[in-house]
């Protein structure tokens, strides 16, 4: 198994035990009811063909996740015992079941198998169980739920502040960007207990960079919520965010696709936004446009009565501080990016066309590379979840004057004595 997909099973096991070791303290008849809950529901568990969770496999969980300190580390998983074996669904399977489903999108799993036999797309002796395929299906985003299916909703609100945060983007208004015009972003966080905003800013793109960027800014500002609710979108399913939250003790939890009620509190916000800011402002820049939401933000939107809460967004927000988390000091290392990459013979490897050169027991193993966007020289390299410290970057002159001893130590040798005689050639 590799490190990505060890990284993936951890965040899911986080994302089973949250409620037990973070958020507001369960009583003991609470704790029990959650995990009836949790073990009597169906799981989309990754790389496993089962759908149930144990309650001791649980409690395991929870045991080994507190016991080292609360790293994400911790519920990695054991080395496996099928190596090398196939897998249930092969490529070639896999491939034939995406263009049936194609084919037939209104068919059932179990008329999908029958199908699959029928046309001889599975060999004499493969079995198809109906929920292996039903997960790869899912997986591959070819399970739609039927549109007529009742939904039973009802109105939440988060019991304390930094509970649940909402996040959402949405489209902005042209700026002027170097004499042009670009569309914006607008990229925003709200406390759903307290409708205070944590963070609110436009951007010239709605990719996960700046997603990052925003979340980053709001966490610094307002503190570790216990569960972030986001879109369905691509970025936001990117494994580097679920990695993110899960190494903060924060809950990743996606909206159901196609549903934007759940989101509510956030686009409520940005009707209220749309009518009483945007229609405000004129042509500005960028940097102009987000002044001027800070300051509505600030002295207009957090100073008013909400509706909903009869409260002011800050003082409801400011009157629970002992449930407040604060951020680690190294919440930037969080947000570290991860890159694999292969040390070579000479030591050296290449990461965003800087040369960086690796410990000497390094030599032929892939590594993850951890680094910030804004910090692309400073990288640290770990390998089997063991950190080896930063990189050094390559210095071609010092190197040219790296002498080995039989230890294999650096010995620098002292630099040539330029030549006292002779005559420089002139044209």
């Amino acid at each position: 198994m590799t490190e990505n997909e060890k990284q993936r099973v951890a965040i899911f096991r986080f994302s089973v035990i949250h409620e037990f070791v973070g958020g507001a303290a369960l009583s003991r008849r609470g704790k029990r009811r959650l995990m009836k809950q949790k073990c009597a529901r169906k799981w989309d568990i990754p790389f496993s063909d089962r759908t149930r969770i144990s309650r001791s496999a649980i409690l395991r969980w929870i045991r080994i996740y507190k016991d080292s300190g609360e790293r994400l580390e911790s519920l990695y998983p054991k080395g496996r015992s099928d190596i090398g074996k196939s897998r249930a669904i092969d490529k070639e399977t896999g491939l034939n079941l995406i263009h049936l489903r194609q084919e037939m999108p209104e068919a059932t799993v179990p008329v999908l198998i029958r199908t699959m036999k029928k046309r001889s797309l599975l060999l004499p002796d493969k079995e198809l169980k109906p929920t292996t395929v039903y997960r790869f299906l899912h997986a591959q985003n070819l399970m739609k739920p039927p549109e007529d299916q009742k939904q039973d909703r009802r109105k939440f609100e988060a019991e304390l502040p930094n509970d649940i945060w909402q996040s959402d983007v949405m489209h902005g208004p042209m700026v002027s960007v170097e004499e042009r015009q670009r569309k914006s972003y607008l990229i925003a966080f709200i406390d759903d207990h307290s409708r205070l905003i944590p963070y609110a800013r436009f951007y010239l793109s709605e990719r996960l960079t700046s997603f990052l960027d925003a979340f980053e800014k709001a966490l610094l500002k307002r503190g570790l919520p216990r569960k972030l609710y986001v879109d369905n979108g691509a970025a936001y399913r990117s494994k580097h965010l679920e990695h993110i939250t899960a190494s903060l003790g924060i809950a990743l939890i996606h909206a159901r696709p196609y549903k934007p009620q759940g989101k509510g509190k956030i686009e409520r916000w940005f009707r209220t936004l749309r009518g009483q800011f945007l229609t405000e402002v004129g042509q500005m820049s960028l940097d102009e446009l987000n002044g001027a939401l800070e300051l509505w933000i600030r002295e207009v939107y957090h100073q008013r009565v909400h509706s909903a809460t009869g409260h002011r967004p800050l003082d409801r927000f400011t009157s629970r501080m002992e449930c407040l988390r604060a951020c680690p000091d190294d919440l930037k290392d969080h947000f570290r990016i991860i890159a694999r990459r292969r040390v070579a013979k000479d030591r050296t490897l290449t990461l965003d066309g800087n040369l960086f050169e690796a410990p000497v027991q390094l030599i032929g193993h892939r590594v993850d590379l951890l680094y910030h966007r804004d910090s692309p020289k400073r990288v640290e390299v770990r390998w089997q979840q063991k950190s080896y410290g930063y990189l050094t970057p390559v210095d071609l002159k010092v190197n040219c004057r790296v002498k080995r001893d039989k230890n294999n130590q650096a010995q620098i040798s002292p630099e040539r004595h330029k030549p006292s005689g002779g005559k420089v050639w002139e044209p």
